[in-house]
C-alpha cells in the first residue's frame, strides 16, 4: 500500500506503485509513473512524462522531468526515464528530452546523484554511476556504466564518456573519454587508466598489464595519434577492454577525443 502525505499534491492520472511513500509537500504531475517501494522524502517535484523505477529514494527539492533547457523547446510533452534503485539527493535536477533529440532523457539503474547534480536533456546515462556534488551534464551526453564524475565537474553537450571512467573534480570535459579512462585538470586531459575501478571490476593482474601496455602504445608511443591508432588495431583481440576502447574511438560523433595534455597531436 502506498502512502501519500496530506500536504502532497498528486495529480489525477499519476501512477504510484505499491509501497511507495510520498512525503510532505511533494508535487507529482498527471503523466508521472512511480514504481514500487520508492521514497520521496519531502518537497520533491516531478513533472512531464517521467517514469521512475522501483526502489528509488528522492530527497528534498529534487526537480525531475522539468522542461529541457534548450532554445528549440516549444512546450512539447517529452519524457524522462529513471531506472530502479537510484538515490537522488537534495536539489538534483534532471530535464526531459527534446523532440529534436528523440524526446527522452534516460538514466539507468542504481545511480547515486549527489546534491545539486544535473542531467541535461536527451542524455543517456548508464547503470551504477556516481555523480558527486554539482556534477553537470549538458544536453545529449552519453555516459557509460560505472562512471564516476567528480564534484563541480561539467561535461560539454554531445560528449561521450565510456564505461568505468573516473572524472576528477572541477573538470571541464570537452572531449570524448575512452572506456576505463582517468581524466583530470581544469580542462580535462587523459591521465591514464582508472586502475582502481578496473580492479573493482575484477580485472586480473595479467589483464591490467595487457591493457596498460596497449594504452602506452596508443597514447605515448612514437608518431602522431592517427599513426599510433593504426598500429594498435591488431590488438583488438588481445582483451575485451582493448576492443571496447577501439570501438569507442571508431564510433566518434560530435566531439574530439580527450587526449593526454602532452600529446602533440591534440591540435
Amino acid at each position: 500500500m502506498s502512502t501519500i502525505d496530506p500536504t502532497a499534491r498528486v495529480a489525477d492520472g499519476a501512477v504510484i506503485g505499491e509501497g511507495t511513500q510520498i512525503g510532505p509537500y511533494c508535487i507529482i504531475g498527471p503523466d508521472v509513473v512511480i514504481g514500487s517501494n520508492c521514497r520521496l522524502i519531502a518537497h520533491v517535484h516531478i513533472t512531464a512524462q517521467t517514469g521512475i523505477g522501483d526502489g528509488c529514494t528522492i530527497y528534498p527539492f529534487a526537480s525531475l522531468g522539468t522542461p529541457p533547457q534548450s532554445l528549440s523547446y516549444r512546450g512539447e510533452l517529452t519524457r524522462l526515464e529513471i531506472g530502479a534503485g537510484c538515490t537522488i539527493r537534495e536539489s538534483v535536477t534532471m530535464n526531459a528530452g527534446t523532440v529534436a533529440g528523440g524526446g527522452i532523457t534516460r538514466v539507468g539503474d542504481r545511480g547515486y546523484f549527489m546534491n545539486c547534480s544535473h542531467v541535461g536533456h536527451d542524455c543517456r546515462v548508464g547503470n551504477d554511476v556516481i555523480f558527486a556534488t554539482s556534477a553537470t551534464l549538458g544536453g545529449h551526453c552519453e555516459i557509460g556504466d560505472h562512471v564516476f564524475i567528480g564534484g563541480l565537474s561539467a561535461v560539454h553537450q554531445f560528449t561521450r564518456i565510456g564505461p568505468q571512467v573516473m572524472v576528477g573534480g572541477v573538470c571541464g570535459v570537452r572531449g570524448d573519454v575512452i572506456p576505463f579512462g582517468l581524466v583530470n585538470g581544469q580542462y580535462a586531459a587523459l591521465e591514464g587508466l582508472n586502475i582502481i575501478g578496473m580492479k573493482r571490476r575484477k580485472f586480473s593482474r595479467e589483464r591490467l598489464a595487457t591493457v596498460r601496455a596497449f594504452y602506452q602504445k596508443l597514447f605515448h608511443g612514437p608518431g602522431i595519434f592517427a599513426e599510433r591508432l593504426s598500429r594498435v588495431q591488431s590488438q583488438a583481440g588481445d582483451d575485451p577492454a582493448i576492443a571496447e576502447i577501439l570501438s569507442f574511438i571508431a564510433d566518434a560523433k560530435h566531439r574530439p577525443l580527450c587526449l593526454p595534455a602532452d600529446d602533440a597531436s591534440r591540435a
